[in-house]
């Protein structure tokens, strides 16, 4: 029987009751933080993960998979990393000095060129299907594993947010929490002016009475998600784990080594997050689609990235993090070997790379090649189920159990694949 339709019902009242809250309460986040009960007693310790999304499509011939000496290579330079014959693209210098504690796999491939339907895979594990909408990872990561922080959400996307799965067929509450804007941090977290507290809590009761009724005839699991939801989300409004997001918390030198761009900024959020007790961090960074330019766009994006990531790697090892914290960056596909007219690359779903580092992963590793031209795979093929079961594996998420979705087909965390042995401690 396929109980699809039911799932979406009961997803259209939730989405229903948040709008009821946003404009009875007059307080944006509300809307925003989606709890889940924490870890239970005994289940296996689950590290953190922060995701660094390089959105638009990151060209694996100019950063993590050079090719030297070939017309493919084009004005990229490449050097020596700090592990005996492996080479990095020339703008990934800092990196290339910490390559010993990286995972590099570079024969990855997809069978999907477009965006959209890339970003979803790579996201998820799964190929979009018109009849379900499977869980991003850091999803699946809160539905299996729990919260860690009683009073901070459990998964957030910095980035616009734009083409990402959400919670699929999970709970709603499994979300991330969006923040748009790293140095703004989390938005509408603050009570209106207008408001003095006496009136907002009679806006709270005022709006509870008004719900009764509602939560008597469609009591279930999904209102009392929504209700958990809005008293945790009330109790944050006064928590001091709000401090958390805010930025300027951090001396000025720490926030300079990370850089000033959104990216680089996100990153230095991210560290923040896990440190408070965010389980699941993703980090999203646009703009690699370089159809055209490449080698002009190319330097000072491959810059911002190199040191963004380097400063996060040192900065979570010196915090005692990183053992426990996986970070992995990733992009939905690679780009095209040929350079094209306008000196640029195009779609490539045929071979990339991916990075890993820190919880789980073996350092000074390089998994699989792509063939002379970064063309195909030549050794150790890696499909994205298989990177997706690898990081699940090292996060410490139970990549092998099958979750069933309600229309009734099981899934698993990772997409069902087999986890990289190599890369893993």
């Amino acid at each position: 029987m396929d109980l699809s339709g039911m799932f979406d019902d009961r997803f259209a009242r939730r989405q229903a009751l948040a709008h009821a809250a946003r404009v009875g309460l007059g307080v944006g986040f509300l809307e925003l933080l989606r709890a889940v009960p924490a870890r239970a007693a005994g289940a296996p310790a689950v590290g953190n993960v922060i995701c660094l999304f390089m959105k638009g499509a990151m060209s694996h011939i100019d950063t993590f998979d050079p090719k030297p000496g070939r017309d493919e290579q084009g004005e990229t330079a490449v050097i020596q990393t700090n592990v005996p014959g492996v080479s990095f693209g020339a703008g990934m210098s800092r990196l290339a000095a910490l390559a010993d504690r990286l995972a590099v796999v570079r024969s990855l491939s997809t069978e999907t060129g477009a965006h959209e339907q890339g970003v979803y895979t790579m996201r998820t594990a799964y190929a979009p299907l018109g009849s379900i909408q499977h869980p991003a990872l850091g999803s699946w990561a809160l539905h299996a594993a729990g919260k860690k922080s009683r009073e901070l959400p459990g998964y957030v996307l910095v980035g616009n947010g734009n083409e990402h799965p959400g919670a699929g067929f999970l709970d709603p509450k499994l979300s991330p929490v969006p923040v748009a804007d790293p140095k703004l941090g989390l938005e509408n977290t603050r009570r209106p002016a207008y408001l003095s507290q006496s009136n907002f809590e009679r806006r709270l009761a005022l709006a509870d009475r008004i719900d009764r009724d509602f939560r008597r005839t469609y009591a279930g699991p999904q209102v009392e998600a929504y209700n958990q939801m809005v008293r945790e989300a009330v109790r944050l409004l006064g928590s001091d784990d709000l401090a958390a997001f805010d930025l300027s918390r951090e001396p000025e030198a720490v926030r300079g080594r990370y850089g000033d761009s959104p990216f680089a900024q996100g990153c230095l959020l991210a560290r923040r997050l896990v440190e408070a007790g965010v389980r699941f961090v993703e980090v999203e960074f646009g703009g690699w689609d370089m159809h055209r330019d490449l080698f002009d766009e190319l330097p000072a994006k491959a810059a911002e990235l190199d040191a963004a990531m380097a400063t996060l790697l040192g900065d979570l090892d010196e915090r005692g993090l990183l053992a426990s914290t996986l970070v992995v960056l990733v992009s939905e596909f690679g780009r095209t070997p040929r350079i094209n007219e306008n000196a640029g690359r195009d779609h490539h779903p045929g071979v990339f790379s991916a990075v890993l580092a820190g919880k789980g992963i073996r350092g000074g590793v390089v998994h699989g090649a792509s063939d002379e031209r970064g063309h195909s795979p030549a050794a150790d093929g890696v499909s994205v189920a298989d990177f997706n079961t690898t990081v699940a594996a090292a996060a410490g998420l139970p990549w092998e159990k099958e979750f069933v979705a309600p229309n009734g087909r099981p899934f698993k965390i990772g997409g069902g694949g087999k986890p990289i042995s190599t890369v893993l401690v």
